[in-house]
């Protein structure tokens, strides 16, 4: 019974890692990328700082806009596909 019981402990923290990262990458991922972004636009380089910025401002409205999606199209009972970069609704799989 206890080679059992250590299967399922290393199942559990085999998942509980896995959503550890998944939530620092999607929960605090997306704030830590703005701080970046206001802190280049801060700094005293006009033209490095403004584009830097800019590249970051344009994923966390990616991961953003990504993320409505797919609430959305879950609430609908639709899918969310990322074939093309750019997130479309779809059908789901029968």
């Amino acid at each position: 019974m206890s080679d059992a019981f250590g299967q399922d402990v290393r199942l559990a923290l085999d998942a509980l890692w896995k959503v550890l990262l998944a939530s620092l990458i999607l929960g605090a991922g997306l704030p830590a990328v703005f701080a970046l972004a206001i802190r280049s636009l801060a700094s005293g380089r006009v033209i490095i700082g403004r584009a830097v910025a800019g590249v970051l401002l344009l994923v966390v409205a990616y991961g953003v806009v990504s993320g409505l999606l797919f609430i959305v199209a879950s609430g609908q009972g639709k899918d969310v596909s990322f074939t093309h970069v750019i997130p479309q609704i779809t059908e789901k799989p029968a």
